[in-house]
């Protein structure tokens, strides 16, 4: 499965609250979402690298799972 991190995401990270997600622990989290986001729903409970908690926002396009944003812990 392709994962788009959006734009938004990337500037998310950069807040205090992201503070030690990286982009490669959002994609690890988005492709470990089993079957199809047909509509944006935010799920919970992802553990980055760095042990952060965070969610993440995301829906399927044809392209692939597009990731909204990202909310830390």
């Amino acid at each position: 499965m392709h994962v788009i991190v959006t734009s938004h995401v990337k500037q998310r990270l950069r807040e205090n609250r992201q503070h030690g997600i990286t982009v490669q622990d959002i994609i690890r989290g988005a492709k470990s979402i089993p079957g199809t986001v047909p509509v944006a729903t935010r799920f919970r409970g992802f553990l980055a690298g760095s042990g952060r908690l965070f969610d993440i926002v995301a829906k399927d396009i044809t392209h692939g799972r597009l990731v909204i944003t990202v909310i830390g812990k």
